[in-house]
């Protein structure tokens, strides 16, 4: 089973929604809005360690070909 592309689209999605939180609030207009400020930044942080998680898991279980070896002279 292919692990990878969710992995990535997950993360991807985590990494918007981080980049949303974060710039849409000012939590100089109210101050219990900078933990989800806050929250907006650890999702999008974590968005990125996902994302590169997927990326590996895509590229370790890729099925290369094997290499064949020509002795013939």
């Amino acid at each position: 089973m292919k692990t990878g592309p969710p992995w990535i689209i997950i993360g991807g999605g985590m990494f918007i929604l981080g980049l949303v939180l974060f710039y849409s609030i000012n939590p100089e207009e109210n101050k219990n809005l900078e933990f989800i400020k806050n929250t907006g930044t650890f999702v999008g942080l974590s968005g990125m360690g996902v994302t590169l998680a997927g990326v590996l898991l895509y590229l370790i279980n890729r099925n290369e070909k094997p290499i064949k070896e020509n002795y013939d002279v």
